[in-house]
């Protein structure tokens, strides 16, 4: 009978220890399930729902500006798959893609990256540079932000503008291989409008870079 008491009185000693430790709130574990509202706390539920809200939205308004955002929802309403996150990462992508292919002189890339107008503008300078004895040694350090800065529809013609804002390490060397320009040493900001096309519903899911411009 005393080993069933003391049995007892551990018991009650641990559930009293459980309680002190997982019945405290530590920030992270989940809500509770909803109770009346004669019980409920009264400043819980409406802060929590607005961080949320707030959570979900700033990321939307950090990387589209307002001037493309009846393009976007015209671009959306045309191809519902459209998603502007991958897109942005896309972009991203490409604009490395591409600056290393025209850096390196790989115009096979770029005629896959870009429209025929701009990539024959590209193989111009790849053809100019090459002519001079020209090598460049440039590095695309990091792309700071990426920003939709426009977008149209036209019929079934799309088009997005892209604001970079990028850090890059350039140095151009001559036919000896001495620096005549740039280091590798300090980055330069820079600041680049690209505008990427697509005919929608197209069986070419890729997005083609159709115009170059400084910000």
């Amino acid at each position: 009978m005393v080993y069933v008491v003391l049995l007892a009185m551990v018991a009650a000693f641990l559930a009293l220890r459980l309680y002190s430790v997982l019945g405290k709130r530590t920030g992270h574990e989940q809500q509770p399930l909803a109770r009346a509202a004669e019980e409920r706390p009264a400043a819980v539920a409406v802060p929590r729902t607005i961080d949320v809200a707030a959570d979900v939205r700033e990321p939307q308004n950090r990387n589209i500006e307002p001037k493309a955002e009846a393009g976007l929802r015209a671009i959306i309403s045309g191809e519902s798959g459209f998603d502007v996150a991958q897109f942005l990462q896309g972009a991203q992508a490409a604009y490395r893609m591409t600056l290393e292919a025209f850096w390196q002189g790989d115009e096979g890339t770029i005629a896959q990256l870009a429209q025929p107008d701009v990539a024959h503008a590209f193989g111009e300078a790849i053809a100019a540079r090459r002519e001079a004895g020209e090598t460049l040694e440039n590095r695309l350090i990091s792309i700071e932000r990426a920003t939709i800065a426009d977008a149209v529809l036209d019929g079934r013609e799309a088009r997005i503008v892209v604001r970079f804002d990028a850090d890059i390490a350039a140095v151009t060397r001559d036919a000896e291989g001495q620096v005549i320009a740039g280091s590798l040493t300090d980055a330069v900001e820079t600041h680049d409008l690209w505008t990427f096309s697509r005919t929608l519903k197209s069986r070419d899911p890729n997005w083609k870079l159709a115009d170059t411009d400084e910000a």
